[in-house]
């Protein structure tokens, strides 16, 4: 975008001497026009000619010949900048979600599932220059949106993403993560990373979560990991009514932490505990701040000098000026 700026605007000061110089010219001028002295004026009429009504013409030359060489001595100038953006070091990110029937607890609003899904949304508009994946898991893994920059493409699977029954219930962490992993050890991104989020304990899958985290870990892959629930007991699907509406009870929440926290310094990832929303929230805006991507930026800057045109007005306006004043108007001084 075009705009002008001026490398020395202090020297727009001396546009002050202006005033000075107008009073002086004001009071001065009848002094500078030829007098005849005469016994009566009758017979003379009270009429100016046009050269006296033009003569103060001279004086409004030179005040515009001045303002413009002191505004070419501020140095105007067009400035054009562009920028040319490079990502040198992208991110690549795989959310692993719990879908497991106790996601539908609600000791986070409305449920952890939903209330997961909301802050995770966030996260991937937030970040615009890296690529998502996302896996879903309870007692077996499947992808719901293989690694992408489409970023409607994965609002769309997030948005899908529900305890349906499709899969065996269970908390299979090591097979959600093994799944994740196999989503991002072709990536050719320089960072890989897995967001692994559950709200139990690892009591199914035929892949041990240790594994897995040494896979994860042999490929270069960092894994944070976030236990989600709150402290004590929350509310708690515990059966499925003949109308198959859900029964709630409240029930000890347990999250093998020792295990999440292993995981996680393991592939040099974090451990986090979400107790409520707020909390999941700070946790993605913390992950935001770790992760970040690496942008080349190079600043391009054309400045178009303007004096010059100004310089000339200012030339051709004296010029005239004294010519004006030698011919025109050559007997008033």
């Amino acid at each position: 975008m075009s705009n002008i700026t001026f490398l020395n605007p202090h020297f727009f000061w001396l546009l002050l001497l202006l005033l000075p110089l107008g009073w002086y010219w004001f009071v001065n001028q009848k002094n500078e026009k030829v007098s005849l002295k005469i016994s009566n004026l009758q017979g003379f009429k009270s009429q100016k000619t046009l050269l006296t009504q033009l003569y103060p013409l001279l004086f409004v030359a030179r005040a515009l010949a001045f303002t413009a060489l002191v505004v070419a001595l501020a140095r105007p100038q067009t400035i054009d900048s562009s920028t040319k953006s490079k990502i040198t070091n992208g991110v690549d990110i795989v959310l692993a979600t719990d879908v497991s029937g106790s996601m539908l607890s609600r000791d986070l609003k409305p449920n952890r599932l939903e209330a997961l899904k909301k802050v995770a949304a966030e996260f991937i508009k937030d970040r615009v220059d890296d690529r998502f994946g996302i896996v879903v898991y309870a007692a077996e893994a499947y992808t719901k949106a293989p690694v992408t920059s489409d970023k409607n493409l994965l609002l769309n699977q997030l948005a899908d993403v529900k305890y349906d029954r499709i899969i065996q219930d269970g908390t299979g962490i090591g097979v959600g993560l093994a799944t994740a992993v196999n989503r991002l050890k072709n990536s050719k991104a320089k960072s890989k990373v897995v967001i692994l989020m559950t709200d139990g304990v690892n009591n199914s899958g035929l892949i041990d979560p240790q594994m897995a985290a040494d896979i994860a870990k042999e490929y270069k892959i960092k894994v944070y990991t976030i236990g989600i629930g709150t402290n004590g007991l929350a509310e708690t699907p515990v059966a499925v009514l003949p109308n198959g509406d859900l029964k709630y009870d409240k029930v000890k929440v347990e999250i093998d932490e020792v295990l999440m926290k292993t995981i996680a310094k393991k592939t040099g990832g974090k451990y986090f505990r979400a107790t409520g929303t707020n909390r999941l929230k700070t946790i993605y805006d913390e992950i935001n701040q770790l992760e970040k991507t690496k942008i080349d930026e190079q600043k391009f800057v054309q400045r178009t000098e303007l004096f010059r045109p100004l310089v000339l007005l200012a030339l051709i306006l004296l010029i005239a000026e004294f010519i004006s004043r030698k011919t025109l108007f050559k007997g008033f001084v």
